[in-house]
């Protein structure tokens, strides 16, 4: 038994550190090739300048207009998914029958599975043609690529700030009953401030994951990077554009290419403050109910 332990011990912890080194792996990877790019390129200029041209003949690498895009989308889908996740929770948590719970909550999180290729092709084909007729809208626009993002990520904030609420214990529930407050009161006032930690959580991670989505934004949302924040205009996204220089135009190795990869590491720098942020606030936030 001892042994069979040992071996078991072993596979774990081989699984760990291959997770480990491959995460070094690509921080590595898009450091050195990064670095190559900045070595041509003022970080100054990448930072500052209002224009983002590296494939044109009058070459620009301001990667703002790259960050306008990026934003502007993952803005709207929050706009979408925010108060939809968050109602659907607490309709789950406070209202719905537990029989219909266990129906519901995983059809929910079939959306988190749908291949996102398939949403972008739903924003083109049918947010946006449904959409001009109620507005001036370009064929490809920030509008559409951010609310079927934000539908994309609705089970995201749902499912975890569902779970969330099922972690307060149902004595808060019944004390606020107690004293008298109606179902929609308790919800509200009781059991959303105290999960609001995990729905802290859920919200900074969907928006992480909103950030770091491509074929949506790649297919519905353009690729005219410019620093802008009208949604009804075609923009470029960090993911976006890393896809259109991927596509192998570019020859491997020039400064056009690298660029990918300042804007790759621009991402993962985002990515990674914002999953901290989620955990600091976790421990920072997080109530301890016995």
């Amino acid at each position: 038994m001892r042994t069979k332990e040992r071996i078991i011990e072993g596979a774990l912890a081989f699984c760990a550190l291959v997770t480990i080194l491959t995460t070094v792996g690509i921080i590595l990877v898009l450091l050195i090739e990064a670095i190559n790019f900045f070595e041509q390129v003022s970080i100054i200029e990448f930072l500052t300048d209002t224009q983002w041209t590296p494939l044109f003949a009058n070459k620009h690498y301001g990667i703002l207009p790259l960050l306008s895009g990026t934003f502007l989308t993952t803005l709207i889908a929050m706009i979408v998914a925010l108060p939809i996740g968050l109602t659907i929770a607490v309709y789950l948590n406070e209202y719905a029958a537990p029989k219909f719970r266990k129906v519901i909550k995983p059809a929910l999180e079939i959306l988190a599975v749908v291949p996102t290729v398939v949403y972008g092709f739903f924003a083109l084909m049918i947010v946006t043609p449904f959409l001009k007729q109620f507005m001036d809208l370009a064929g490809f626009n920030a509008l559409s690529a951010g609310i079927v993002m934000g539908i994309m990520i609705i089970p995201f904030v749902s499912s975890l700030s569902e779970d969330a609420l099922s972690a307060v214990p149902d004595s808060l529930r019944e004390a606020s009953y107690g004293m008298g407050s109606t179902r929609l009161q308790t919800a509200f006032r009781v059991m959303v401030p105290a999960a609001s930690s995990g729905i802290g959580v859920s919200v900074i991670l969907a928006f992480s994951r909103a950030i770091g989505e491509t074929m949506i934004v790649a297919i519905a949302a353009g690729s005219q990077p410019r620093l802008t924040m009208d949604p009804t205009v075609p923009i470029q996204t960090i993911t976006a554009y890393i896809v259109q220089v991927s596509m192998g135009d570019v020859p491997h190795g020039s400064i056009g290419y690298n660029t990918i990869f300042a804007a790759g590491i621009t991402l993962f720098i985002f990515t990674f403050l914002l999953n901290n942020i989620s955990y600091w606030i976790k421990r920072r936030y997080q109530e301890q109910y016995e």
